[in-house]
């Protein structure tokens, strides 16, 4: 071979270089490959080098691989493959590739598999291992990752483990892992911990079981070592590692096993466990329970069908525990162990099995239950119509199943046009099987039904027939009662009553309407009203106030009846459309006008002319319009009218316009007219300055009326009474003022002043003043009466005051208005001018129904005058509001309603009784069509309504006007707007029907998309829908319906807002037939060897009427086309086949029919043999969680066995989880299917399921129940529901809403999604896309919306920010979850730009006025905060702690920031809050502010009542008083005889300090004789009086006086006796005995509360006074009162027998040791004599120095006693323990006087602020004097008592004035008479018990009675 030439070489390229590679040591090879490419190939040499030395071993063929075997360590390194060029100088080309070894880890040193190790001593565990690369360690426990254990204890050092402080749980196996990339090694060490005592990780627990059955006790210990176990029961030891007897057996976890039970195994198990280390022990009791058995085994039954069948069971059980007594058969209950069956059937022929299920075992019987039946009903029961009769129907149907029980007769009966049945036919021959029913109405439905009787009863009907309609006719008489009536001007109702029924000859399918114009030869026009129940027409579009004539006539489906007579009828009047022509308007003097005008064409005057009305308004006022309305005038074509009494020369414009019935038209262009000039008004403000003798300066103002242009003033004054010395001036207009000199001194001048124009001098101001003598101020009015009042004056008369020499100018007449009251302020109501001799006044512009109390003043040229007195207080009448409500704003609410608001009339502006106040809205359409609507809001203070009842999308104009008792306001300015489109629209509709589809026509009113419901009638499932978009398509085909099913069809119309109204009624169409499906539940369930009895359920789609049945048999062994066949009626439901052979296998196939023919076979196997049982339960249920969706699953399972009875059916149970109940999901699976489809599930819920298989016997038992599955989530069903969509500012809006239902929520609600968008005012009907359906429209809205995230499922408001103001949003909500979204909710509209103000009022405060008034005051919200114009504010008060009963509402208008709350309760505190509103509404409240009112008078005390009357004293007591307004510090009560006694007439008047004393003791009476009590009580001032009048002396019907009264002593005590008296009018209840001490003489109570059986009663000794002697009396009580006292007893004195203390001797001692002690006592008082000087009071008789104290110890009666007196007379005749007289309060808060009782009583009780006043009636005040009374004292006095007793004198102790009594309340101060002030003297005790007087009360404890010897003032 020649080489190649140089130019055709190619230098080496290595085409695939080696690839670096790694292997693991002891591979069997390793391969590195390397690919060159150079031309010539055949001179490519290829070497492989490692370390500069060429390999040649493991080289392949060419040199292309080189392989290394069994690589090691030391094959690793740099492997280089080399090409070159044999024979050239071309380059050598080379590739490296690095071969790496890897090594598997190997451990160095081997750890122990055994590592023992005691507790909190360090174990290291070692793992060393080398690999290469090097290897990486992890340690695992017991096969968990140290890593996850997070135990500090654990510790890597370095390859080793450390475990610090072991301890029990440290034992376990250690892992130690090294692994590289070539691969891991692995070893364990076993950790053991030694050292560690037992303990029980599971104790035994008490063991319950059935005797025969076997259990375990559980002994689980922890210990190191490992304890052992034994188990003993008792002392005997039951199994051990050494012991084991028979039955117990010792479990490798230490637990006992005992099997079987005995019960004599009953008692107690003790676990001992032990180590080393120690032993523990645990005990449990193992209870055996007796097993149970049927004792009372269930009987065969035999029943009639529809009864109840009981069957009997009943167990007996071990007495501790409860047994549960189940039944294999469901529809049964279970009463006492019986199985009660109600309403049998054949269905329920079989065997039942009672089964005992108890703690105790178990145990089954069987009993068979038998079923007689009624006749079935007749079968295809077939009516049609006699060709040649209308009044006959032929009936024919099949003979059905006698029930085994021979018929007895038909019964027939009928429904006429769907009225109740009735029996037509009621016995037919039971041979029969058609018949002829005649004597029908024509023109009416029928259906028939037949029924069979035999022996058993009345048999079921059979199916109705078809209902048919005779044939019909054209209605013979009209409508009638025809009757119209104008509705608008451009609409006519017609209403009407259906022809007479016999008449109708048919079925009322409508009516047809024709109208045309009345007398005009015109066509009629024809409305047909399609639906029979409408009796009444709206024609419209009708030509203004025409006569129109109008026919109806109704019509079937026959043809058209006859047409009514015709009515005629007028539309309604409308407003004229055109002005009055050719108007001019000339002015004819200063205050009139002349109109003159031609009437509108008669064509636009659109009604009758009810005449014109003429308008004038000043030119820069055009709102003070004057009105004049002017007659129509029929005779001449031009008109004309005036207008009087306008301003003097002033611009109007002027207009007139022609007005009908319903209202105004336009009026004519204005034209400006000006009034002419008059002379002027009186000049204003007539004055004097610079009076002197002659001369002085008088000055004016310019008139108010000018009336023209003022040219100058004429000022002239004269003499008065001398018209010759007058004297004139006539001045320009600009001057003012104008001195008068050369005036007489001292002489009264009359000044006239007058303006004057071109018109003349204008009216003259004149005033009288008298040079020399300045005027005064006048004086003031006086006499105010006032009469005429009216609504809004009053005229008010007066007698004038002073002039205050000049002339009265001005009368000023002020008034306080609503709030009368010294505090209230006053304003000025009317000035009247230059009338200076008037004394009347008719005061203008009052509002009305307002309180008003008037004041005048006069004027003159000086000033004003002071005010008269007030006059009194009326209230102007009533009068309809003057004002309209104002601010109007209208807002669409919805489709059918406007929501419009305003600002409500202030309570100034009723003008009536507040509670009469309401506002009428009136709304009319734009276009002038449709009638007028009024709606009433009688809330006066409402701020809005919702218009209801408006057609949708149309625009409105509404106005709002006030009214009140009296009548309506003014309308307000009318404000337009427009309801929002709708989607509510009937549809008539027509329908055909097909198999099976139903062609549906209608008839669109408009471009609305259209939906048609449809639905099975009857059925309650929801709807379907078929959606028609626009109006374009007139009919749908509605497909996939089911065969000969009668459907409900309506259709309705929708829009983006929702769907309208479905048509009503619903159309009901019915699919056509077909044939039938197959039968179902096709079950054997008497089988015998030679027959067999089989039941089927009709087929669950019968797509027809079933005709009948074929049953088809055959041998499953012979030929499959050969079947024997029987056909049976369509009401037949089982079949007996006899004949067969036994222990056969046949084929049984059941077939149905309709008219289309035979339908689907059902077939099953049945095997002809006696050996049948129930089939076992489906097993291994499974649900594969792939195959588990939102809404169903997939479910299979094996089939059990079938107990030699194929299986029929299965049956599917499934169970809601937690706690959901078994409900049947199917009962119809087929018997060869092993997987189902579950549907109808809930999303995102847990169930369990469970099978049931059934054959010819009967159900299996439930099969075991599948795990719990959980259906995955699914998006929600159903959407939030908006609640509130209201404003929160002028950009934002807070939405409220409700969450949707859990159960619709299919998953975990994740938040909501709020879709927005702004809706344009001007939106059309035309805009609103048609949709698949309402939520499907709703969905293509939110698509184009702006939405926000609500991430929180909890929340339930959120608020919407940063939308554009004064725009309407659309807002719906959607919930969501992981899934996706639910449907869109409902949309709801807002308005954007109004909202409530969102702060309170700031700076509230409360200031305290008066006891019944509070100033509020506060400042506006932050103008940020008030979201629009503040309207007003509302104060919301009550009283504290009572606001529920007491709160009350102000509501005040702007610019008011404060408010005087009146009427208000005194010494009350009362809350006080604040809101503010707007347009939008009511603002937040603010925090309640706290104000309380001064105090007031209290009112009267609440009650008066008397106790204890007898002739002499009684009790008086009282009630505070209900409204104390304020404090009470005291009462005062004040009484006197009504009659003088003895020619004297005493008014005592009692003072009491304080609150808690509301009782006062009198004593002082006259028996027989009436006395006055008043009572007041007294805060900052006095009460009303409250009285009452009593009689001193017994009532009528109080007991009689006791009578036999006597009196025994003895040594120690004396006894009193009596005898009972007359009871009176009631039994007697008790005793009262008084006693009269000697040294006092006046009766006291001593003993009271003896009871009524007492007729003695004795006295110790101890108890009285010794020296003294006594009186007693007894008196007896009833329920009136006390009775006549008993005559007194003999006087008895209290001296005992005498003592050793009375002998002689004892006197003599005792009289030396006093004289010492005498001498003792005068020889101090000398001595201290030097140093004091005593003073005398009156009399100049020494006073004692010695006060005794006397404590109240009851608070029982006000009294005044006597507590100071000589030092040898005791203070009280009763001793320490002794019984007293009843207990009296002292004086001390009482203060009593008498007139100058220090000089006549020479004694006199004052307290601190009582008095007490006496006076002689007779005496006149001159006689009334002091020597009067020294001379004599009174007959009835207050200390007639003590002036009678010497021993009483000088027994009051004085004190000097002004010193305070309870300062030092037991001593006193002589004071001398000499000094010359009058001195009184003061009785001071105290009080130790408060409250109101108990009659009956008894003394408190710790307390004691007061001495007797004193006395009442009284």
């Amino acid at each position: 071979m020649k080489p190649s030439p140089t130019s055709d070489l190619v230098a080496p390229v290595i085409v695939i270089a080696p690839k670096n590679t790694s292997v693991v040591a002891g591979a069997a090879e390793v391969t590195l490959e390397c690919v060159a490419n150079a031309r010539p190939i055949e001179r490519l040499v290829l070497l492989w080098k490692r370390g500069g030395v060429v390999l040649s071993s493991g080289v392949g063929v060419f040199g292309r691989r080189l392989t290394i075997t069994h690589p090691s360590n030391v094959s690793a390194g740099l492997y280089v493959c080399e090409a070159s060029l044999r024979n050239s100088t071309l380059r050598t080309v080379e590739a490296r590739a690095h071969l790496s070894v890897l090594e598997v880890p190997q451990f160095v040193s081997e750890a122990r598999d055994k590592l023992m190790m005691e507790v909190d001593k360090t174990a290291e565990i070692r793992c060393q291992a080398k690999g290469v690369p090097a290897p990486q360690l992890d340690w695992y426990k017991d096969a968990v990752p140290l890593a996850t254990l997070n135990n500090t204890r654990y510790r890597l050092t370095g390859m080793n483990l450390q475990v610090r402080r072991v301890q029990l749980e440290d034992a376990g196996i250690f892992q130690c892992f090294a692994r590289n990339a070539a691969g891991e090694s692995q070893l364990y060490t076993n950790l053991i911990v030694t050292s560690v005592a037992p303990s029980f990780t599971k104790a035994p627990t008490d063991i319950t079981v059935t005797d025969g059955m076997s259990t375990v006790f559980t002994c689980e210990t922890s210990g190191a070592p490992k304890p052992a176990i034994v188990w003993k029961r008792g002392s005997q030891v039951l199994a051990s590692g050494s012991i084991q007897i028979p039955r117990f057996t010792l479990l490798e976890s230490g637990g006992l096993q005992v099997q079987p039970i005995t019960p004599e195994d009953s008692g107690s198990y003790t676990c001992y466990a032990s180590n080393t280390e120690g032993a523990v022990n645990a005990t449990a009791m193992l209870t055996v329970w007796s097993r149970t058995f049927i004792s009372r085994v269930p009987e065969d039954q035999r029943v009639i069908k529809g009864t109840t069948a009981v069957m009997e069971c009943g167990a007996t059980f071990d007495p501790r525990v409860n047994q549960v007594i189940q039944s294999s058969v469901g529809r049964v209950s279970v009463k006492n162990g019986a199985l009660h069956i109600s309403q049998t059937w054949s269905g329920d022929i079989g065997d039942y099995t009672c089964t005992v299920i108890s703690q105790a075992g178990n145990d089954s019987r069987s009993a068979r239950l038998e079923v007689i039946e009624l006749p079935h009903s007749p079968r295809n029961l077939q009516a049609s119509l006699n060709e040649t009769d209308s009044r006959t129907v032929h009936l024919s149907w099949v003979r059905p199943f006698d029930g085994n029980s021979p018929l007895l007769y038909y019964i027939v009966e009928l429904s006429e046009n769907n009225s109740p049945w009735k029996v037509y036919l009621p016995e037919v021959s039971p041979a029969l099987s058609e018949i002829l029913v005649s004597g029908l109405t024509p023109a009416r439905t029928y259906q028939f039904r037949v029924c069979a009787i035999n022996q058993v009863g009345h048999g079921q009907y059979s199916a109705e027939t078809n209902r048919l309609m005779l044939r019909e006719e054209a209605p013979s008489a009209p409508p009638k009662n025809i009757v119209a009536s104008g509705r608008t001007n451009q609409s006519i109702m017609v209403q009407w009553q259906p022809p007479p029924e016999p008449q109708l000859n048919g079925v009322l399918r409508g009516y047809v309407l024709r109208y045309r114009l009345a007398g005009l030869p015109g066509e009629f026009q024809l409305k047909n009203i399609t639906s029979a129940e409408l009796n009444y027409c709206l024609i419209s579009e009708l030509i203004v106030w025409t006569q129109y004539e109008i026919q109806v006539a109704a019509y079937t489906a026959a043809g058209l009846g006859a047409y009514s007579q015709s009515v005629t009828e007028y539309t309604l009047q409308g407003v004229p459309t055109a002005p009055p022509q050719d108007v001019e308007a000339i002015a004819l003097n200063s205050t009139t006008i002349k109109f003159t005008w031609n009437p509108p064409p008669q064509q636009f005057i659109n009604g009758i002319n009810q005449g014109y009305k003429l308008q004038a308004w000043p030119e820069h006022s055009p709102e003070d319009v004057t009105v004049v309305t002017i007659a129509p005038e029929f005779h001449g074509a031009r008109h004309h009218g005036y207008m009087s009494g306008l301003k003097k020369f002033t611009w109007y414009q002027t207009a007139v316009l022609c007005f009908t019935t319903p209202g105004d038209g336009p009026a004519s262009n204005p034209e400006l007219v000006q009034t002419h000039a008059d002379k002027p008004g009186p000049v204003g403000h007539l004055s004097f300055t610079e009076i002197l003798d002659t001369s002085l300066r008088v000055s004016w103002q310019e008139p108010i009326d000018r009336n023209g242009i003022i040219t100058g003033y004429m000022l002239s004054w004269v003499v008065l009474g001398q018209n010759d010395t007058r004297e004139s001036r006539t001045l320009a207009n600009s001057s003012l003022d104008y001195k008068l000199t050369g005036l007489t001194s001292i002489t009264t001048y009359s000044l006239e002043v007058a303006a004057i124009t071109d018109a003349g001098i204008g009216a003259v101001t004149a005033a009288t003043i008298s040079s020399g003598l300045p005027p005064e101020l006048p004086g003031a009015p006086s006499n105010l009466v006032i009469s005429n009042i009216s609504p809004r004056s009053a005229t008010l008369k007066f007698r004038p005051g002073s002039d205050g020499k000049t002339t009265i100018s001005k009368w000023i007449v002020e008034g306080q208005v609503c709030s009368i009251g010294e505090e209230e302020a006053w304003k000025v109501l009317y000035e009247r001018m230059n009338n200076p001799h008037t004394d009347t006044l008719e005061i203008p512009d009052l509002v009305p129904f307002t309180q008003y109390r008037f004041r005048i003043r006069q004027v003159n040229v000086v000033g004003s005058g002071p005010v008269s007195v007030a006059s009194r207080v009326i209230q102007t009448l009533q009068a309809a509001p003057d004002v309209a409500p104002r601010s109007l704003s209208v807002r669409t609410a919805s489709e059918s309603s406007l929501l419009l608001r305003w600002v409500p009339l202030p309570e100034a502006q009723y003008n009536g009784i507040p509670e009469t106040v309401g506002y009428r809205v009136l709304v009319e359409r734009t276009d002038g069509r449709g009638q007028l609507q009024f709606h009433m809001v009688s809330d006066r203070l409402a701020r809005e309504t919702t218009v209801e009842g408006v057609q949708a999308w149309t625009e409105y104009q509404l106005r709002v006007q006030a009214y009140n008792a009296i009548g309506p306001g003014p309308w307000s300015d009318s404000i337009k707007g427009r309801t929002r489109e709708s989607g509510e629209r009937k549809k008539a509709i027509e329908t055909c029907g097909c198999l099976p589809q139903l062609l549906v026509l209608m008839q669109p009113e408009n471009t609305l998309s259209l939906s048609v419901l449809f639905k099975e009638k009857g059925s309650e499932q929801v709807p379907q829908v078929q959606v028609v978009r626009g109006n374009l398509t007139q009919s749908v085909l509605l497909q996939g319906l089911s065969k000969f099913i009668l459907y409900e069809l309506q259709v309705l119309a929708f829009t983006r807002i929702g769907d309208g109204q479905p048509s009503f009624p619903p159309t009901l169409e019915r699919t056509k037939d077909d044939v039938p499906g197959a039968p179902v539940r096709l079950v054997f369930p008497e089988v015998h060897l030679n027959s067999v009895r089989v039941v089927w359920q009709p087929p669950t789609e019968p797509n027809g009427i079933i005709l009948g049945y074929q049953i088809a048999y055959r041998l499953d062994t012979g030929d499959p086309n050969k079947f024997t066949t029987v056909e049976v009626g369509s009401n037949a439901r089982q079949f007996t086949v006899t004949g067969l052979s036994p222990e056969s296998a046949y084929v049984f196939r059941i077939v149905s029919r309709t008219q289309q023919g035979w339908g689907q076979a059902e077939e099953a196997v049945v095997i002809t043999t006696e050996k049948r049982e129930r089939p076992q339960p489906p097993r291994r249920l499974l649900v594969p969680q792939k195959e588990v969706g939102s809404r169903k699953l997939q479910l299979s399972w094996l089939p059990g066995g079938d107990g030699s009875s194929p299986v029929r059916y299965f049956t599917l149970q499934t169970r809601q989880l937690p706690d959901g109940e078994w409900i049947t999901h199917t009962a119809s699976i087929n018997h060869s299917a092993t997987a189902w489809e579950v549907n109808r599930l809930k999303p995102y819920t847990s169930y369990k399921m469970r099978m049931m298989a059934t054959n010819d016997v009967g159900d299996s038992a439930y099969s075991k129940e599948t795990e719990a599955v959980t259906t995955l989530q699914d998006v929600p069903d159903e959407a939030p529901v908006i609640l509130t969509v209201k404003p929160s500012t002028t950009t934002s809006v807070l939405i409220q809403w409700q969450p949707p239902q859990d159960t619709t929520i299919n998953g975990v609600l994740v938040g909501y999604r709020i879709y927005y968008k702004d809706l344009q005012q001007n939106t059309t009907q035309t805009e609103a896309k048609a949709s698949a359906n309402q939520t499907a429209a709703r969905a293509e809205a939110t698509a184009k919306s702006t939405f926000k995230t609500v991430s929180s499922a909890s929340l339930t408001e959120f608020e919407l920010t940063q939308l554009g103001k004064y725009k309407r949003y659309e807002i719906v909500m959607a919930a969501y979850n992981v899934i996706g979204e639910s449907p869109p909710s409902s949309p709801v509209e807002v308005f954007v730009g109004e909202a409530a103000p969102s702060v309170a009022p700031q700076s509230v405060e409360v200031n305290i006025v008066s006891s019944s008034q509070l100033d509020v005051l506060w400042e506006p919200p932050p103008l940020e905060t008030q979201n629009g114009n503040i309207q007003g504010y509302k104060i919301y008060y009550w009283e504290k702690d009572k606001q529920n009963e007491t709160e009350k509402v102000k509501v005040l208008f702007v610019p008011d920031t404060s408010v005087r709350l009146k009427n208000l309760t005194a010494y009350t505190s009362y809350l006080i809050k604040l809101s503010a509103f707007n347009a939008a509404g009511d603002g937040p409240q603010s925090v309640p502010r706290k104000g309380r009112t001064l105090q007031a008078a209290p009112s009267a005390p609440s009650f008066l009542a008397f106790s204890e009357v007898t002739g002499s004293a009684l009790n008086v007591s009282w009630g505070a008083p209900l409204q104390p307004n304020g404090v009470v510090e005291g009462y005062k009560v004040v009484y006197q005889p009504t009659a003088p006694v003895h020619g004297v007439s005493k008014v005592v008047t009692v003072e009491i300090q304080g609150n808690w004393q509301r009782w006062l003791k009198v004593r002082d009476l006259s028996r027989g004789v009436v006395y006055s009590f008043r009572v007041q009580a007294r805060t900052i001032s006095y009460s009303p009086e409250l009285d009452a009048n009593v009689t001193a002396g017994p009532v009528e019907g109080a007991p009689g006086t006791p009578v036999g009264m006597s009196i025994t002593k003895s040594t120690s005590a004396v006894t009193l006796h009596w005898s009972k008296g007359s009871e009176g009018a009631g039994p007697i209840t008790g005793y009262v005995i008084e006693a009269r001490p000697s040294d006092e003489g006046l009766w006291d109570t001593f003993v009271k509360h003896l009871t009524p059986s007492s007729t003695s009663y004795t006295i110790h000794l101890e108890r009285l006074r010794a020296g003294v002697s006594y009186e007693f009396r007894v008196i007896a009580i009833n329920r009136l009162g006390y009775g006549d006292p008993s005559p007194p007893s003999a006087i008895m004195s209290a001296l005992t027998e005498t003592p050793f203390y009375e002998e002689l001797w004892f006197l003599v001692v005792m009289a030396l040791c006093s004289l010492i002690l005498i001498l003792l006592v005068v020889f101090g008082l000398l001595l201290h004599g030097q140093n004091r000087k005593y003073k005398s009071c009156g009399t100049g008789k020494h006073i004692s120095t010695v006060e005794e104290s006397i404590t109240l110890d009851n608070g029982g009666f006000t009294a005044l006693e006597l507590n100071s007196r000589h030092l040898n007379v005791k203070s009280s005749f009763l001793k320490k323990n002794g019984t007293r007289s009843p207990p009296r309060p002292s004086p001390g808060g009482l203060h009593y006087s008498d007139e100058d009782l220090c000089n006549n009583y020479n004694g006199a009780v004052l307290s601190e602020s009582t008095t007490l006043t006496e006076k002689p009636a007779e005496l006149s005040e001159s006689e009334a004097t002091d020597s009067d009374y020294e001379d004599e004292q009174p007959k009835h006095s207050f200390v007639n008592h003590y002036m009678s007793d010497p021993t009483y004198y000088n027994s009051w102790k004085r004190q000097p004035k002004g010193v305070k009594a309870g300062v030092q309340p037991f001593g006193f101060d002589e004071c001398s008479a000499g000094d010359g002030d009058n001195y009184y003297q003061t009785v001071v005790t105290q009080h130790s018990v408060g409250g109101v007087y108990t009659p009956a009360g008894q003394p408190a404890s710790g307390t004691r009675t007061p001495v007797t010897g004193f006395s009442s003032f009284v």
